[in-house]
């Protein structure tokens, strides 16, 4: 199945992990990331001059360029959004661990691979808190990576990568 996806970048702290991610996104071919709540933004015409430089400098260090080859937006209303996003066909998945909703499967395994829709909105939250409680009932699946060793999870950028190869290519 070939998989299209958007990627919602929603309360991520560190410019750092948002240009990594936007790197990881255009190498694969998601077709637009939105960045919502607190999360930095690239290109913000909103801001003063000189903030907006310096987002944009510091998340062009780890995007290399990236940022201007994705379509990247802003979103005012992230609920408003995905609400839309779900009546034009797209399924909202989380991406978290150690969470103890029943929608939460294991990335890869047999029941992803079932229940996963060929549009997917993939939604990552906050570097320590995860994904706003206020988003869990547009999310239709949760997905986690299943971890080896003794740490409890990986970097959001890392997470990101791990996450978008594994479901584009199912």
């Amino acid at each position: 199945m070939m998989v299209r996806m958007i990627l919602v970048l929603d309360n991520i702290r560190s410019t750092y992990n948002v240009g990594a991610i936007l790197r990881t996104a255009e190498g694969f071919g998601v077709e637009k990331v939105i960045l919502s709540g607190y999360t930095p933004r690239v290109h913000d015409i909103n801001l003063l001059p000189h903030l907006r430089a310096k987002l944009d400098k510091e998340i062009h260090k780890t995007a290399l360029g990236a940022e201007d080859m994705l379509e990247v937006y802003s979103c005012g209303n992230i609920i408003l959004e995905l609400k839309n996003l779900k009546k034009h066909g797209w399924m909202i998945v989380g991406l978290e661990n150690n969470i103890g909703e029943p929608n939460l499967v294991e990335l890869n395994s047999l029941e992803m691979n079932k229940r996963l829709s060929d549009k997917v909105v993939l939604v990552l939250g906050e570097e320590v808190r995860g994904i706003d409680y206020s988003l869990y009932d547009l999310i239709d699946l949760f997905v986690e990576i299943p971890m080896k060793g003794q740490k409890e999870s990986f970097n959001v950028s890392v997470a990101a990568g791990i996450a978008i190869y594994g479901i584009m290519n199912l």
